[in-house]
C-alpha cells in the first residue's frame, strides 16, 4: 500500500451488490485512479521481431510498469501468451505481478489478466484443441461447451480472468484469412456453438469476450482490416444475430469491438452499435474492450480523431470501456481530453463502473482476495508478504514450481479427440473407405508428416512458438503418417512430401508420384499452414486471392489422380478450398479444419474405420476457385443462370457429409397447425432409421424456405439442427417446435417483422439435400418483433422401440 490509505472500506462489504460496491469505490477513487482502471499493459510485448497483433510494429516504448501502478491497473494483457513460460512459473509469476499491482495503489485493487482462448489456452504446453471452424462442424453445442469449460478450468487455475473469444463473425467471403477462426456462413449454426461454448468459459469463471462485433467479416474481396459495406438487412438479418443469441442466452460478461468500419462508421466510435443496440435495446450489462491498438486505429487508420485524445474520447463516448493491449490513447491523452474540458468526466464514470463492476464479480475486490491462483495453492514458500520464495540454505530455491502445472492432461487430450472425431467430415467416397488393410501405403504431400499441419493460427505453437524455434512445441502432436502406421501395423507405408505448401517447387514430384505408383493407395495429405499477417497460408492477415488450393498443391494432386492408383484425399486447412478434378476423381474425400493436438490419431481412424465421421460441412465448398461468395445464404440473383458465365454452385453444401452407415427417413409430418397466426407456433418432425449393420449418427438439419416476401430472401436458411446417434437398425422421431418468430426479418423500414403468408419447412441432410418438406401458412397482419423474439426451434429425439 502506498501511505495515502483508505480506513473505510464499504466497497468490500460482500453483502452489497455489485453495483453498490462498485459506485462506493469508484466515489473515493481520483480522475487518474479512474482512468488508470481503463486500460491494460503488455508486458514483455514489443514493436520489434515478430507481430502477434496488427500495427505492432507501431507501438510505442512503453510506460514503465512501476510509474503507472501507483494508481492501478486496469488489465495485464497476456501474461502466458507472449512468450513461451512453464506453466507454474508462469502462475508464479503472474501471482507476484498481482502482488505488487495490488500492494502500490491504496484500495489494494488488481488486475485482471486476459488471454487469446480461441482453440485451447494459448499458453505453451496447453492443449491445441480443433479450430472454431471445426466447432460448427461437429453440429455438437454440448460438447463444445464442454470444450468452454475445459478451456476455462485450465485458465482460471493459474490466475487468469478473461478470454479473448469466441469468434461470432458469419463467413462471407472464403478468401478471408480469418475463417478458420469462424464457426461456420449460417448466423444460427454460429450462435448456437458459440453461445455453448460461453456458457462453459463463464461457468469455469472466465470472463467470455464476443468478438468482433461487428461484420469484420463481411470485408471487400476477403481482405483483412478492409472496410465493409453491408445493407441494413446483410447487417441484421446475418451478422447481429449471433451476437444478439449470445449477449441474451449466454451469459457473456465482455464484447470487443470490430476493426472494421461499416459503411465510413468504424465500429470503435460507433454509439449506435455499442451503446444504443448492444446495451439500451439487447440489454448488455458487461464491458466492451477495444481490439489490440483499436482506439489509436481511430486516428492512424479510420482518420476520423485528429489526436490521440480526440480518438480516446470518441471510443470512450461510443461504449469502449478498456483500451487493450497497452496504455496508449487512454493513458494521458484522455486525461488532457478530461482537463481541457472536451471530455465529461461522466464518461470516464459510466466506463469505471462497468470495469469495477466486473472485478468485484470475480472476488477481486473481495477482503479475502489471494493472489494465490488454484494451480500453486497449497504450496508453502511462495513468500505471500512480496518477498522472494524461500530459499534452501545452500541457495537452491526451496519451492519449485516449475513443471507443476499440468495443461494438457489425458482428460484435456480425449476431449480434444472427441471434437477431432466428430468434426472430421467425409464429403466424398466412392466405396473405398474404410480402407481394408492396403499391403502399401503412400502418404503424399506436404502435411502428411507434418506436426504443425493441425493447429490454427490462435494456437500457442503457431502463434507465438513460430517465432521461438529452440523451444519445443510443449505437445505432442502425432502426424497423419505416425497415426497411420499405428491403425494400419501391417502395411508397408513410404512418406514422399511432393512439395512445401506454398512453395513453387516441383522437383518433388517425381518421388511423390514414383510412391504413388508403387502404392496401393495413395493417401495426399494437403492444405494450409496457419500463420499470422502473410506467414502463413490461412490465419489473420493470412488472405488469398483465390480458393485454389496453395502453392502447387494443386498440380501434385492432379499428377497423384494421373497415376491410377486411388487417391485418398485429406484436406488440413482453415478454408474451404476448389478441388478441381478431385472433387470428383479422388476415391474419397475427407476435410478437417485445422483439428488440433489430436487430428492425426482422428484422421487416420477415419481411413482405418475406426471413427465413423459424423462431421458436416459449416461452409460451403467451392467447385470453382473464383466464383465467389458461395455462402448458401445468398440471394436468388446469385445462383447459377443463363445469362452469367459464372456458375457458383459449390461442389460440396453447407451441411453436407457422409459417414459409413445409412439412414432412412421416413414418415415425416405436421405435428402442429397447418394455418397458426404471425405469433403462433407448429412442430414437425420425421422418423430416422439406421439401416447399416453399423452404430452412426445422423444430422437433421431444419430450414426455412419463404417463397414470397416484401424483401429478397435467401433460397432457405437453418433454423435448427439435431445429431441423432444411432445403433445399427435402429429408429428415433425427431420433432422441432416451429415458433413463427423465426420466420421474421428485417422489412424494408428497417424493423424486423413476420409476415402472414406461405412458408414451407424443410428437412434435409444438408443444405441442397431436402428429404421431406411441409407446407404451413402464416395467417393475421404484419407483425413487429424486437429482440424478446424467440430464436430457437428446439429440437426433441425420442428413440423408438
Amino acid at each position: 500500500m502506498t501511505d495515502t490509505t483508505v480506513d473505510y472500506l464499504p466497497w468490500r462489504d460482500t453483502s452489497r451488490t455489485a453495483r453498490e460496491r462498485a459506485a462506493l469505490l469508484a466515489a473515493q477513487m481520483t480522475r487518474q485512479e479512474k482512468v488508470a482502471q481503463l486500460f491494460g499493459v503488455w508486458v514483455g510485448a514489443s514493436s520489434e521481431g515478430g507481430q502477434v497483433a496488427p500495427h505492432q510494429h507501431d507501438m510505442k516504448e512503453p510506460v514503465p510498469l512501476e510509474n503507472l501502478l501507483p494508481s492501478g491497473l486496469g488489465q495485464l494483457t497476456r501474461p502466458f501468451g507472449t512468450h513461451p513460460v512453464d506453466a507454474g512459473m508462469g502462475a508464479l509469476s503472474l501471482m507476484r505481478t498481482q502482488q505488487r499491482i495490488a500492494g502500490a495503489n491504496r484500495f489494494g485493487i488488481p488486475a485482471m489478466a486476459h488471454e487469446e482462448c480461441l482453440a485451447g489456452f494459448a499458453a505453451w504446453g496447453a492443449t491445441a484443441y480443433p479450430v472454431p471452424l471445426s466447432w460448427g462442424a461437429t453440429f455438437n453445442p454440448e460438447l463444445i461447451a464442454r470444450v468452454g469449460a475445459a478451456i476455462g478450468a485450465d485458465m482460471r487455475s493459474v490466475g487468469v480472468h478473461q478470454g479473448l473469444a469466441p469468434v461470432l463473425d458469419v463467413v462471407r467471403d472464403a478468401r478471408w484469412g480469418r475463417v478458420e477462426e469462424t464457426i461456420g456462413e449460417d448466423p444460427y449454426l454460429v450462435g448456437s456453438i458459440a453461445s455453448a461454448y460461453i456458457r462453459g468459459l463463464e461457468g469455469a469463471g472466465v470472463v467470455a469476450t464476443l468478438k468482433h462485433f461487428v461484420g469484420y467479416s463481411a470485408s471487400k474481396a476477403g481482405r483483412n482490416l478492409a472496410p465493409v459495406s453491408v445493407g441494413v438487412r446483410e447487417r441484421a438479418d446475418v451478422l447481429l444475430p449471433p451476437f444478439e443469441m449470445a449477449v441474451r442466452e449466454s451469459g457473456v460478461r465482455s464484447v470487443m469491438h470490430a476493426y472494421t468500419d461499416v459503411d465510413g462508421v468504424p465500429s470503435a466510435a460507433d454509439r449506435d452499435l455499442l451503446t444504443g443496440l448492444l446495451r439500451e435495446t439487447w440489454g448488455f450489462e458487461g464491458t466492451v474492450v477495444a481490439d489490440y491498438f483499436g482506439v489509436g486505429f481511430l486516428k492512424e487508420l479510420h482518420r476520423v480523431a485528429g489526436t490521440m485524445g480526440e480518438a480516446a474520447a470518441a471510443a470512450l463516448t461510443a461504449g469502449v470501456d478498456v483500451e487493450l493491449p497497452t496504455v496508449d490513447a487512454f493513458g494521458e491523452p484522455l486525461l488532457a481530453e478530461l482537463e481541457a474540458g472536451r471530455l465529461d468526466e461522466s464518461v470516464i464514470d459510466t466506463a469505471v463502473q462497468r470495469v469495477l463492476e466486473q472485478k468485484i464479480q470475480l472476488g477481486l475486490l473481495d477482503a479475502d482476495w489471494s493472489p494465490v491462483p488454484p494451480a500453486l495453492a497449497g504450496i508453502p514458500g511462495l513468500g505471500l508478504d512480496g518477498g522472494p520464495v524461500d530459499s534452501a540454505p545452500d541457495g537452491a530455491p526451496a519451492v519449485s514450481v516449475a513443471g507443476s502445472v499440468n495443461l494438457d492432461g489425458p482428460e484435456n487430450r480425449a476431449l480434444a479427440a472427441e471434437v477431432a472425431e466428430q468434426a472430421l467430415v467425409l464429403t466424398a467416397n466412392n466405396g473405398i473407405l474404410p480402407l481394408a488393410a492396403p499391403g502399401r501405403i503412400a502418404v503424399v504431400g506436404p502435411n502428411g508428416d507434418n506436426p504443425m499441419a493441425f493447429l490454427g493460427c490462435y494456437s500457442f505453437p503457431a502463434h507465438v512458438g513460430v517465432q521461438h524455434p529452440e523451444v519445443a512445441a510443449g505437445i505432442e502432436l502425432p502426424t497423419v503418417a505416425a497415426a497411420l502406421r499405428t491403425d494400419f501395423p501391417d502395411s508397408m507405408i513410404t512418406v514422399a512430401e511432393g512439395c512445401s505448401v506454398d512453395g513453387r517447387a516441383t522437383d518433388g514430384f517425381d518421388a511423390a508420384v514414383a510412391a504413388a505408383g508403387d502404392a496401393d493407395v495413395v493417401v495426399a495429405v494437403l492444405g494450409d499452414r496457419s500463420g499470422l499477417f502473410g506467414r502463413g497460408t490461412s490465419g489473420e492477415g493470412c488472405d488469398t486471392e483465390s480458393l485454389v488450393l496453395p502453392g502447387v498443391q494443386q498440380q501434385l494432386l492432379e499428377a497423384l489422380l494421373d497415376t491410377g492408383t486411388p487417391v485418398v484425399l485429406v484436406l488440413l486447412t482453415g478454408r474451404p478450398y476448389a478441388l478441381g478434378r478431385a472433387a470428383t476423381e479422388a476415391a474419397a474425400i475427407v476435410q478437417a479444419f485445422f483439428p488440433g493436438e489430436e487430428g492425426g490419431p482422428a484422421v487416420a481412424g477415419v481411413l482405418s474405420g475406426r471413427i465413423n465421421p459424423s462431421g458436416r460441412l459449416p461452409v460451403s465448398v467451392p467447385a470453382s476457385p473464383g466464383a465467389q461468395p458461395s455462402t448458401y445464404l445468398a440471394a436468388p440473383l446469385a445462383r447459377s443462370s443463363d445469362v452469367s458465365s459464372i456458375d457458383p454452385t459449390p461442389a460440396f453444401p453447407f451441411g453436407h457429409g457422409i459417414g459409413y452407415s445409412t439412414f432412412a427417413w421416413s414418415d415425416a409430418a405436421l405435428d402442429g397447425p397447418a394455418e397458426f397466426g404471425v405469433d403462433g407456433e407448429t412442430a414437425v418432425s420425421v422418423t430416422v432409421t439406421n439401416t447399416s449393420g453399423r452404430d452412426g449418427t445422423e444430422i437433421v438439419q431444419l430450414y426455412l424456405h419463404d417463397p414470397v416476401a416484401s424483401v429478397v430472401r435467401p433460397e432457405h436458411r437453418l433454423t435448427g439442427f439435431a445429431r441423432v446417434p444411432l445403433a445399427a437398425g435402429a429408429s428415433a422421431r425427431v420433432s422441432f417446435a416451429v415458433p413463427a418468430d423465426v420466420a421474421s426479418f428485417t422489412g424494408r423500414n428497417g424493423v424486423r417483422i413476420v409476415e402472414p403468408g406461405e412458408l414451407e419447412l424443410r428437412l434435409g441432410a444438408s443444405s441442397t439435400d431436402i428429404r421431406a418438406t411441409a407446407g404451413v401458412t402464416l395467417t393475421g397482419i404484419v407483425r413487429e418483433v424486437d429482440h424478446t423474439r424467440r430464436l430457437h426451434c428446439p429440437a426433441e429425439v425420442s428413440p423408438l422401440d
